[in-house]
């Protein structure tokens, strides 16, 4: 039998881990996402649009680390680093960089080691749904 862990202050089992809220694709979004719950669907939906509209390749340098090529210039480049950016407060353990890349311009994402199974979650849905 798996144990799950209880939700912050509900006395209520935190299994988020293995749900998805789309049954093709797996769920990146971490049990210890502060992003409240309700505003996580729309998060997603941030991601999945941006793999979909913009992603070109998906490239997993490493465990810990996912470099995603996408097609566009200044205005995806402020979309990204605004999404980025609004990410790593409620996931601080994601680290994004965003630089310029021979085709439009490439998103540097790292985890900790203890955060892989997040990354290996976020790198299928990007491979998935990348044009």
């Amino acid at each position: 039998m798996r144990f799950f862990p209880l939700a912050s202050c509900t006395g209520v089992q935190a299994y988020r881990e293995l749900m998805s809220l789309n049954d093709d694709l797996p769920n990146w979004i971490p049990v210890t996402c502060t992003l409240p719950t309700d505003q996580q669907p729309a998060r997603l939906t941030e991601f999945d649009e941006l793999f979909r509209d913009r992603v070109i390749e998906v490239d997993r340098a490493g465990p810990t680390s996912l470099r995603l090529t996408l097609d566009g210039g200044d205005e995806v480049t402020a979309r990204v680093q605004d999404l980025t950016a609004r990410e790593t407060q409620c996931c601080s353990f994601f680290t994004f960089e965003v630089s310029p890349a021979a085709r439009g311009l490439r998103l540097h994402v790292q985890v900790p080691p203890e955060q892989v199974a997040v990354l290996d979650a976020f790198a299928a849905r990007a491979e998935r749904l990348a044009t």
